[in-house]
C-alpha cells in the first residue's frame, strides 16, 4: 500500500488530487494508462467535467464527474473550470482505488463544501477572534483571504486589515 501525503480537514485525512495524479503517473501498475477529461457543460456560471481513465489497451477503467459553480468559493471566483477538472480527476482516480482510504472526495472538494456551508455574513468579533488565535502565517493568510469573501462594510474591513497586518508583523518579528 502506498503512503500518500494527506491533509487534515475536520479531523479526517484526505489525499489531495496532486498526490493521486503523481501516483497514477509514476506507479508501474499504471504504465501506459491515460486520463482524459471532457467538458460536459461550460457557461459563465458553471462547469461540468468528466474525467475518464483508460488502461494500456484503451479500455475505460474508471471515471469521475464534477460540477462547480463560478464564484461559489474563493478559488472558484477565478478558477471554477480548473477546479472542476481537478475534482473530476480526483474522483476518477478515487474510483480506480487511488487514495481513497477515507473518502473518494478530494481534499479540495471537502474544503469547498465546508466553505460553501459558511454563512455569508458572520460577526466581526468571531473573525477578529479567529485572526488573533491563528498560530501560523499560512493559516493567517488563508483565513484572511476567506474573511474577505464576506460582505463587510468599509469600517469592518479596515478593522480586519489592521488586525491581520498586526498579527502578520508579530509573526515576522518572531523570526
Amino acid at each position: 500500500m502506498h503512503n500518500f501525503k494527506t491533509v487534515d480537514i475536520k479531523g479526517k485525512q484526505y489525499v489531495p488530487v496532486n498526490e493521486r495524479i503523481k501516483y497514477f503517473r509514476t506507479s508501474p501498475d499504471y504504465k501506459g494508462w491515460s486520463m482524459r477529461s471532457e467538458i460536459i457543460e461550460l457557461t459563465k456560471d458553471r462547469a461540468t467535467i468528466i474525467a475518464r481513465i483508460y488502461d494500456d489497451k484503451g479500455v475505460e477503467r474508471a471515471s469521475g464527474l464534477a460540477y462547480e459553480l463560478s464564484g461559489s468559493s474563493y478559488i472558484n471566483k477565478t478558477s471554477y473550470v480548473e477546479n472542476c477538472e481537478s475534482s473530476a480527476w480526483g474522483r476518477a482516480l478515487g474510483c480506480l482505488g487511488i487514495g481513497i482510504d477515507t473518502s473518494i472526495a478530494s481534499a479540495d472538494e471537502v474544503e469547498t463544501a465546508i466553505e460553501q456551508q459558511l454563512p455569508k455574513k458572520t460577526s466581526l468579533g468571531s473573525v477578529v477572534n479567529a485572526l488573533l488565535k491563528t498560530e501560523t502565517t499560512d493559516k493567517l493568510d488563508e483565513f484572511y483571504k476567506l474573511s474577505k469573501t464576506y460582505d463587510w462594510d468599509k469600517s469592518e474591513l479596515e478593522k480586519i486589515e489592521i488586525i491581520y497586518n498586526n498579527k502578520k508583523a508579530t509573526f515576522e518579528g518572531d523570526k
